[in-house]
């Protein structure tokens, strides 16, 4: 005799498989959750940064990019976070300690910013400790889900990473819109007081993480010993090979700083408008999530970054169309077109960013996880900051300023095509992702060989 589930059991399921991707709900994984939809939330101020920056400061687009490269240096050194984390535990805890640190320096950034900062330098000191409070959190959650991701099977590869990801898209969206509305109605600096209460969500469901107490004390040997373990691993052909093309792929020059200044100064996009650009954005971001979730997954990697890059380069000149104003001349206006172009990009953005979550969270050998993987992401980082750097450079060069953007046509086509450069080196990447490596193969690939 077959027993059929119950109303309240149908619906379990289905919120199980439809909104956490088949994943079993528990404190654990809603707290992880949490924490990477803050960080999407936290995009509440990005355009009041942006605006702050340009207005109330007077820098330069050039200068802008500059300084936001700079303020993301936290993202770089992920690794002494993970390291931190994994080898020294605060108050007893290697994870819930450090997301309470990191909840509590993220309110005092926002808040410096909202109160007393008043010139270039300061305001990027605030932001890059509002930044380190961010990537220190990540670094946390990041460590919980590779040691999930290990469990899952061949079908349910990159579920996870997908569901992280969405946590932040969700963030995002709910955001997005009022990011620009509120800026219609308050200072940025009113802004960045309202953001500061978001990061206090991270500290109060660290305690939903399963751990329990550290009581051994420290030794520095094994600090030691764990960062040969992630040297050695990082000498792994399997490993270095797909990290330097990611890098190159990711290195690329950057336009955005240039292109927000174009926007507002030259075609006078509000910040009412430019908030629905980002919710327009974020719900893309989201989709393509789902779409890599639903149809991708399973393709070659590979084929994926090709034809990702081929089409997110020839979408990406699409901005031309902007800058000359052609699409005047086809009687679309500058806001529909944005609209438009914002859409497609980011869903071609995101699918091409998840294989490289999955495929860091792959490449990582249990024990050193959190570490391991926060080095594969502070390469990536590394790898936007330099992004950002030969961005603003360009700029500058181009002789892009707040007011002359004759030769900004120039920039998007050098920005565009330069992304192509890497895709003579797609063979440095497997044709297919790794399985998850085991605890007793980890041991043997990692152990010093004996002639």
């Amino acid at each position: 005799m077959l027993v059929q589930p119950s109303q309240p059991q149908r619906w379990f399921q289905w919120l199980k498989e439809t909104l956490l991707f088949g994943q079993e709900p528990s404190g654990e994984l809603l707290a992880i959750l949490l924490v990477y939809f803050v960080q999407g939330v936290l995009g509440l101020a990005r355009l009041a940064i942006s605006f702050f920056f340009k207005d109330e400061l007077g820098l330069s687009p050039a200068e802008v990019a500059a300084l936001m490269g700079v303020a993301a240096l936290p993202w770089v050194i992920k690794p002494v976070f993970g390291l931190v984390s994994d080898s020294l535990p605060l108050l007893g805890f290697r994870r819930r300690s450090y997301l309470v640190l990191a909840g509590l320096l993220g309110c005092g950034a926002w808040l410096s910013l909202g109160t007393w900062v008043a010139t270039p330098w300061q305001a990027t000191a605030a932001i890059l400790a509002a930044s380190m409070a961010i990537a220190l959190s990540d670094v946390i959650v990041d460590s919980l889900v590779v040691e999930r991701a290990r469990q899952e099977s061949a079908t349910e590869m990159g579920t996870l990473q997908s569901l992280s990801w969405a946590a932040t898209a969700v963030g995002g969206i709910l955001t997005a819109y009022f990011s620009g509305q509120l800026l219609q109605w308050f200072s940025p600096r009113t802004v960045f007081q309202m953001t500061a209460v978001f990061p206090l969500l991270v500290s109060a469901v660290a305690g939903a993480i399963a751990e329990a107490r550290v009581t051994a004390r420290p030794q520095l040997s094994q600090t030691w010993e764990h960062i040969n373990r992630v040297r050695q691993a990082m000498m792994q052909k399997r490993i270095w090979l797909p990290v330097a093309f990611l890098f190159l792929w990711q290195a690329t020059p950057g336009s955005e700083s240039a292109f927000f200044f174009f926007t507002t100064n030259e075609l006078g996009f509000e910040a009412e408008f430019l908030g629905r650009v980002r919710l327009v954005t974020s719900i893309a971001s989201l989709l393509g999530v789902w779409i890599f979730q639903r149809y991708l997954k399973t393709l070659p990697l590979r084929t994926i970054f090709f034809w990702s890059t081929i089409l997110s380069a020839f979408l990406g000149l699409s901005s031309l169309i902007l800058v000359t104003h052609l699409n005047r001349q086809w009687g679309i206006s500058d806001q529909w077109f944005s609209l438009g172009d914002s859409l497609i990009l980011a869903v071609m953005g995101q699918i091409a960013f998840m294989p490289v979550l999955v495929l860091a969270a792959r490449l990582c050998p249990p024990g050193i996880e959190a570490t391991l993987f926060a080095l594969l992401m502070s390469i990536s980082n590394l790898a936007n900051l330099v992004s950002h750097e030969l961005g603003a450079l360009l700029t500058h060069w181009l002789g892009i300023t707040e007011h002359n953007f004759d030769r900004l046509w120039l920039l998007v086509l050098i920005t565009n095509l330069s992304t192509l450069l890497p895709l003579p080196l797609l063979n440095w990447l497997p044709q297919q992702l790794p399985a998850p490596a085991s605890q007793s193969a980890v041991a043997v690939e990692l152990e010093p060989s004996v002639s």
